[in-house]
């Protein structure tokens, strides 16, 4: 099986595995517990929390979660006033602002996926907004949104800047201007269950959940095992930035080669080139798969499957029912090969014209 759904979730790297396993088996005290063996929990909860804010802005604390979800959650139901936020965001946001019941305006994007600054700043203004809510980098399209130009353009008046990141945590650099950041340990080889809430010094929000407080601001025990995983995973991350960011560079080349009749969803520059999303006039996706089930892919974002709607990333950015049905999305990174990757694009191709010859 050849894995391209690096946005879906990565590969556990063994990395990651092995700082888990002694918790795993042995370390079954409680971090918050004051005893000899809570303390040892609590040193190694710490370590990784460490090694998270590492891949962070400076000034802040990173608050562990059970995942950017929840994350996202909390930042955004933790604000009180109007927000403003744009099309092609996760559902974990776009949701959330729904039912917050709070004003909010939702921006549009132009063909590439990205937000006009300009724009964000006038909705703040019109609507005396208190939160943004941008990602990064989108998940189904990989258009890398101008967060830093965002943040310059909303800090006069006095909104704060929540950045989804999870899919360029570890990938590429946080912006410093980001007032609150969501990210989750799954999407940079780490274990799924656990994600982090990064917030800048002063910034306070009312609680998600209630009960003992353990993360100063949220509830609930945490994992030694997890919170080891996502330390040991983000080391890592720090460690192979660029080296990563190249390997996906050529990996990307190889996408562009050997799909060269298929058109690019989205930016072709400014975006993370791991994540790519094409499409080829009258494909039958559901047969794709069919036919290739030796290849791990996508047919959109995976938190949309099984719902039988067209993905609102790829209506947002201009693109038809019919052309957003004709959609697949190919994700690579540190654990995939030129050869592997060339092979399988050989192969969707390949099937792909075979489509052709029976219609």
């Amino acid at each position: 099986m050849t894995y391209l759904d690096y946005q879906a979730t990565t590969p556990l790297a063994p990395e990651a595995l092995d700082a888990m396993m002694p918790w795993l088996r042995d370390g079954h005290a409680n971090p918050h517990s004051p005893h000899r063996p809570g303390r040892m929990a609590k040193a190694a909860v710490e370590v990784a929390r460490a090694h998270v804010a590492a891949l962070m802005p400076s000034g802040g604390r990173v608050v562990f979660t059970s995942g950017a979800t929840e994350a996202l959650n909390w930042a955004i139901k933790g604000s009180d006033r109007a927000i403003v936020t744009q099309a092609t965001e996760h559902a974990a946001v776009l949701d959330t602002v729904a039912a917050s019941g709070r004003k909010r305006v939702v921006l549009p994007v132009d063909r590439a996926g990205r937000v006009d600054p300009a724009a964000v700043a006038q909705a703040v203004r019109d609507t005396d907004a208190r939160l943004v809510a941008v990602m990064l980098v989108n998940n189904e399209i990989g258009t890398i949104q101008p967060v830093e130009e965002i943040a310059a353009a909303v800090r006069p008046t006095g909104a704060l800047l929540l950045c989804d990141a999870v899919q360029g945590f570890g990938r590429v650099a946080i912006p410093e201007a980001c007032d609150m950041v969501a990210v989750s340990a799954h999407k940079i080889h780490g274990p799924k269950g656990i994600g982090a809430l990064w917030l800048r010094d002063g910034v306070t929000i009312a609680p998600l959940l209630h009960g003992g407080d353990q993360e100063g601001g949220r509830s609930g025990t945490l994992s030694p095992a997890l919170c080891a995983g996502f330390g040991a995973a983000a080391v890592l991350a720090k460690a192979g930035l660029a080296a990563n960011a190249a390997h996906v560079a050529r990996l990307f080349a190889v996408v562009r080669e050997r799909l060269a009749g298929w058109t690019m969803n989205g930016a072709v520059d400014g975006r993370w080139p791991g994540n790519v999303s094409v499409r080829r006039d009258g494909l039958d996706v559901a047969r794709l798969m069919s036919d290739v089930r030796d290849v791990a892919f996508s047919a959109g974002s995976a938190c949309a499957s099984g719902s039988g709607r067209t993905s609102h990333v790829l209506r947002a950015i201009g693109l038809s029912d019919a052309e957003a049905r004709t959609t697949i999305r190919i994700g690579f990174g540190r654990y995939t090969s030129e050869a592997e990757l060339a092979t399988a694009l050989d192969r969707l191709a390949a099937a792909a014209d075979a489509q052709r010859v029976t219609a």
